[in-house]
């Protein structure tokens, strides 16, 4: 098997000799070239090389932001035209602050933990077909938002580059003075739109999620869209007032171990939904798995079913959610 390892070395949970053991242990198991990232969309155009070159497997030693990279640089060559079965397969070992696609796909938190079941997965020669959610042009494995959130990834982007190390209460420090000293919270600016329902107005942000939890604050889960499943369509989770006791009413229930979405008069919860669009009347901060992407006045997104194969998923990285059939998973061989 030929396989491309994509390092990111400024990740935020891993060293030089800890990146040394896993690609030492890889490499013992299969033809293994390590490449280290060196700028913003790197992992992107390596994936893209991968495919093209006929490898068997791409992985990732890094965050949520690699992972997406290299996912966009897999499948968006295709443009639809081959089926995951197709492209390279996609294993990735946690090497960030959230990891959030990791834990979606039940692996361990630890790297090497995490690089030991992807080597059984391997030897196995067992992959699972996942849906991927798009936005606009850009895939996304998790989630991705418009409003509070993405303002709070361009916050922390903006201190990472001053050299500050990304953290759980860093975050959470980041989220509470973008709430309170940042954020317009008296003018909503978006709309949700979808085909055959009048559109919703008046929210202040929205999250499209591809599977849950959204993020986690340490080792607990915060959890919007608890239904959403890779094996499904997207959810949305969108918020229609940011006053300060209605948010922190949903926040409890997002941090509660709870299968059912937030309730209230001001949430507005959908499931399984195969396309919407959140349109705004101002330009507003837009996110993909935790990436900055600039500031948007219309995103489309879209579901699409079966568009990644990957490496290492546990049955209980499908999540809870039940679809209509626009994201089922399927096993496949390597």
């Amino acid at each position: 098997m030929r396989a491309l390892l994509i390092v990111n070395p400024r990740a935020t949970s891993t060293n030089p000799l800890r990146r040394d053991v896993l690609a030492r242990a890889l490499a013992s198991e299969i033809d293994l070239e390590v490449v280290e990232t060196r700028y913003r969309g790197h992992a992107d155009a390596l994936a893209a090389g991968a495919a093209g070159d006929g490898r068997d497997l791409v992985i990732t030693l890094g965050g949520d932001g690699t992972v997406n990279e290299a996912v966009n640089g897999l499948v968006r060559p295709a443009n639809g035209k081959r089926a995951a079965g197709g492209l390279p397969a996609l294993a990735a070992i946690p090497g960030g602050n959230a990891n959030v696609f990791t834990r979606a796909l039940g692996l361990p938190a630890d790297p090497i933990d995490a690089t030991g079941h992807i080597l059984a997965a391997i030897s196995s020669k067992n992959t699972s077909e996942i849906g991927l959610g798009l936005a606009g042009d850009r895939y996304f494995t998790c989630s991705a938002g418009l409003g509070l959130d993405a303002e709070v990834v361009r916050a922390i982007e903006g201190l990472r580059a001053t050299g500050r190390k990304a953290s759980d209460a860093l975050y959470v420090w980041t989220t509470l003075r973008q709430y309170y000293a940042a954020t317009d919270r008296r003018r909503p600016a978006l709309t949700v739109e979808r085909d055959g329902h009048p559109p919703v107005g008046h929210v202040f942000m929205g999250v499209v999620s591809n599977t849950a939890p959204w993020t986690y604050v340490g080792s607990r889960p915060v959890n919007p869209s608890p239904l959403a499943s890779f094996r499904a369509g997207l959810d949305l989770f969108a918020l229609r007032q940011l006053r300060t006791v209605s948010t922190l009413n949903v926040l409890r229930q997002m941090l509660s171990a709870r299968d059912i979405p937030p309730n209230g008069r001001h949430v507005l919860s959908l499931h399984d939904e195969p396309e919407l669009t959140l349109r705004s009347d101002r330009p507003i901060a837009f996110q993909v798995d935790g990436e900055y992407m600039g500031e948007h006045e219309c995103v489309a997104f879209r579901a699409v079913p079966c568009a990644l194969r990957v490496v290492g998923l546990n049955g209980n990285g499908l999540g809870n959610g039940r679809g209509n059939g626009s994201g089922n998973g399927h096993v496949a061989t390597l």
